[in-house]
């Protein structure tokens, strides 16, 4: 464990069973409500695993061929698996801008900038949740978004395909949207170790965290819509 500008950076060397990791979640946040711990970035991977967010579509959940969990975030089913970097983020929201457009657009943004230290071009689409690349000319998922704020302490984060089995993600259909592929930096042809791509994050955090100091002006309202 380690500390970054006074958060806890905290990297899970086993996997972590989803119901494991949504348990200390929730304690964690609690304790950081009542000011008995730091703030947290938790990278880890998880077992197979189909997790269902609040909008989630019981017809999207085609072949529940793993475990199938409620999460309590926003969004709708997605999966998480070996291969896959996911970030929980435990953030106190009202030591910086208390304002969740702002916090998903830069969590966003954060995603997007760490994916360019390793030499992927990745993007917001319009209308779409996730994080977008294109692979052989076509706009294919590369990485999920959801998260959840209780009293302006935040849950949940992002999830990116390093090297998945992509064939996993085929029991549901992945945030909603069939018509778009989901993708990896191994499928863009990109070898990238999860430890690589969290020194990625490691240096886009700083912008990360500039971009949710409070702005009078509110400019992140006049970007791109809120994907969580």
């Amino acid at each position: 464990m380690e500390s970054k500008h006074g958060i806890e950076w905290r990297v899970a060397a086993d996997r972590v069973p989803y119901p494991q990791a949504l348990a200390e979640m929730e304690s964690r946040v609690a304790a950081i409500q009542a000011g008995e711990a730091e703030e947290l970035i938790w990278l880890l991977e998880h077992p197979p695993v189909y997790t269902a967010g609040t909008s989630a579509d019981p017809a999207e959940l085609i072949d529940p061929r793993f475990p199938v969990f409620p999460a309590g975030r926003g969004g709708r089913y997605t999966y998480h698996g070996p291969g896959q970097r996911i970030g929980y983020v435990m953030l106190d929201l009202s030591r910086r801008a208390k304002d969740v457009r702002c916090y998903v657009h830069a969590l966003e943004g954060w995603v997007i900038a760490a994916l360019a230290q390793v030499g992927i071009d990745s993007f917001r689409a319009e209308g779409r949740v996730g994080i977008w690349t294109r692979d052989g000319g076509q706009e294919a998922k590369i990485g999920a978004i959801g998260v959840r704020v209780k009293r302006w302490v935040t849950m949940h984060g992002f999830s990116v395909n390093l090297a998945p089995d992509l064939a996993d993600f085929g029991g549901i259909v992945p945030c909603g949207l069939p018509e778009f592929p989901v993708t990896s930096a191994a499928m863009l042809g990109k070898d990238i170790s999860p430890a690589t791509f969290d020194e990625a994050l490691a240096i886009a955090f700083p912008a990360f965290l500039a971009n949710l100091e409070p702005r009078p002006d509110a400019a992140c309202h006049n970007q791109d819509k809120i994907r969580g």
